[in-house]
């Protein structure tokens, strides 16, 4: 699920501008994962762009109103998710909180970040969604600590099914500001990629872990 078309379309237009998404089908890049894509995503550049980062926030902001109403806190999956979900709490006027992959190995040994309390409606901020994995581990670790996640918000949804699947599987509501279909409908509109390009860019999406440039 998306805001709209529109806002789909202008996060993506913003994020190709300030090359927080890059496009290079005939250079791939190489994730920790071990795949070669031709897109890499990294949303913390928005956080240098006064106008992206404002635009980014207010959405989100908008976006967790409109669809889960006035929740009592917003949580951050570290790292990607704390900046965003720090400037999205300060919009909403709520407590933030953050979720580590790990506990801590020293003092309080805390994996969540901040004060919660059983019964609260928390919404999970992330950078992007890839297969859904960290972001569903952060769901789990708020809800066994007796708190109700009304769902996860993303800036950048790459649509793999397994995500899909997996975010099903976990009755958990997905919300994307933008998602890989609007972003390379966009790129091709501003001629940021030519049509080789967006062919392989397509050929990727269909099949990520065998694709190959030609």
């Amino acid at each position: 699920m998306i805001l709209n078309k529109n806002t789909s379309k202008k996060t993506a237009e913003f994020l190709l501008q300030i090359k927080a998404i890059k496009l290079n089908p005939n250079n791939p890049f190489l994730w920790s994962s071990g795949w070669r894509s031709p897109i890499y995503c990294d949303n913390r550049i928005s956080l240098s762009h006064h106008s992206t980062r404002t635009f980014i926030r207010e959405q989100i902001g908008n976006l967790i109103i409109e669809n889960f109403g006035r929740p009592d806190a917003i949580a951050g999956v570290a790292t990607g998710g704390i900046p965003h979900g720090i400037l999205v709490a300060q919009q909403l006027a709520l407590p933030f909180v953050y979720v580590r992959p790990k506990p801590k190995n020293h003092g309080t040994k805390n994996q969540i970040e901040g004060l919660t309390k059983k019964g609260q409606k928390i919404v999970v901020i992330e950078d992007l969604i890839s297969t859904g994995k960290s972001s569903l581990k952060a769901v789990e670790i708020i809800k066994n600590h007796g708190c109700i996640v009304k769902g996860v918000v993303a800036i950048f949804n790459y649509g793999f099914e397994i995500a899909v699947e997996n975010f099903k599987k976990s009755n958990c509501e997905l919300i994307s500001l933008t998602n890989y279909n609007d972003l390379i409908d966009k790129a091709t509109e501003i001629g940021y990629i030519n049509e080789s390009e967006i062919e392989d860019l397509k050929e990727w999406r269909k099949n990520p872990t065998e694709w190959k440039t030609k």
